[in-house]
């Protein structure tokens, strides 16, 4: 294919730019700045960075209700050198935004924002089983420390009732007073005497049971243990005892049926030094709350023999009743004790058939709300082994599930 063809060829279907000005001369000053496509040289204020919210420029006359004299600051003031004495006061935003997000945020708990709120968690605590008047004291202890408190950008009341409400629960059933016996028990030791527990309850709550089996716990931390078989009203109650004596292979002092349960219980303290034991566990007569003789034996028992520990043995089936059945057992130790002594009243609580109630163990907050004596142990089984400390912030989290 010659040249010409080739042109020709082109000139067909490119045509020629028209009127294309190339001047075959120098080219002015102006038309070079022209042909000048190189980045722009930017001043330091073109450049300057915005580190400051409220140096972004805002006409304030749209927004009059952010407008603000306060943040003024005079021009002789700024002369002023701080004094080393005096505290700086903190930098706060009081700028466009600061005052924007603040308006955004600051929500405040009232009383008619809680109040349904509570209502629900009162409503959910009792279906756990923990008592109404108890719920309602919770609940308005919870009102009276968040009303008037403000609230986080996306926090809503119910989470904030929340979290005090567990707050609560947890500060109640953390004891008071520690109750550490396998320690007591040393100290115990070297005053030469024995440790002693006394066990009481109402009928057919599993007293014998519960004390077999701190028995055995206390067996498995190398302690000498001995059984007092005070119950001497119930038929059956001493060779129930014996079984369970036989099984752990330790001494049971008894002296039949019939007799005064405070003289019985001395002999077996006074027995149980002679041989060294290190703790004796007093099983006492299953009783009804208002059954006055039998309250009286079991004060004269508490108060003749002053025992370290008394362990009030409660279902946690029966949830509010034991809550009156602990009152009750308190107030009967109280206004039996002589005068001249000082009463000794419940110091901690034994849980049995705590693995029945699934959810439902608002019984254990209703029982250490009323008494401030802590759970000492819960029963969760049908062998000796099954029986532990309560755990704490399990319970809460049982009690608040759901909500």
């Amino acid at each position: 294919v010659s040249t010409q063809s080739t042109g020709l060829y082109f000139q067909r279907f490119k045509p020629m730019k028209a009127n294309r000005d190339c001047p075959n001369r120098e080219l002015t000053a102006q038309e070079k700045a022209g042909l000048n496509f190189s980045p722009v040289e930017q001043t330091a204020e073109a450049t300057r960075t915005i580190t400051n919210v409220d140096d972004i420029p805002i006409n304030l006359d749209e927004y009059p209700e952010l407008d603000s004299s306060e943040d003024s600051v005079s021009e002789d003031s700024s002369d002023e050198k701080p004094n080393k004495s005096t505290p700086v006061a903190k930098k706060t935003s009081t700028g466009f935004f600061g005052r924007l997000i603040s308006t955004l945020t600051d929500k405040e708990i009232t009383d008619e924002n809680i109040s349904p709120v509570l209502d629900s968690f009162r409503q959910h605590l009792v279906t756990k089983n923990v008592a109404l008047d108890i719920a309602d004291q919770l609940c308005q202890s919870v009102k009276t420390n968040l009303l008037g408190k403000k609230l986080g950008t996306f926090s809503r009341v119910s989470s904030a009732v929340r979290e005090s409400l567990e707050s609560a629960l947890t500060r109640i059933l953390t004891p008071k007073r520690n109750i550490d016996i396998l320690r007591e028990v040393q100290l115990a030791q070297q005053k030469g005497r024995p440790y002693s527990i006394v066990f009481v309850g109402v009928n057919g709550v599993g007293k014998s049971t519960s004390l077999s089996k701190v028995c055995a716990w206390l067996l498995q931390n190398k302690l000498k243990v001995s059984i007092a078989a005070c119950d001497t009203f119930r038929s059956g109650a001493v060779e129930q005892l014996q079984t369970h004596a036989t099984n752990l292979d330790v001494y049971l002092f008894h002296q039949g049926y019939g007799k005064d349960a405070s003289f019985i219980c001395a002999q077996a303290l006074e027995k149980a030094k002679s041989d060294k034991v290190d703790v004796v566990l007093i099983d006492t007569a299953g009783r009804m709350q208002h059954n006055e003789p039998l309250m009286k034996s079991l004060s004269k028992l508490v108060v003749d023999n002053n025992p370290d520990l008394v362990f009030f043995v409660g279902e946690a089936l029966v949830g509010n009743d034991s809550v009156d059945q602990l009152q009750q057992f308190n107030r009967s130790l109280e206004e039996y004790c002589p005068v001249s002594k000082t009463p000794h009243l419940i110091d901690g609580i034994v849980l049995t058939k705590f693995d029945t109630v699934d959810d439902k163990v608002g019984a254990a907050i209703s029982m250490v709300y009323t008494t401030g004596s802590p759970i000492v142990f819960v029963g969760c089984g049908q062998t000796y082994a099954d029986i532990k400390s309560l755990n704490v912030k399990h319970i809460v989290s049982v009690l608040l599930s759901g909500k």
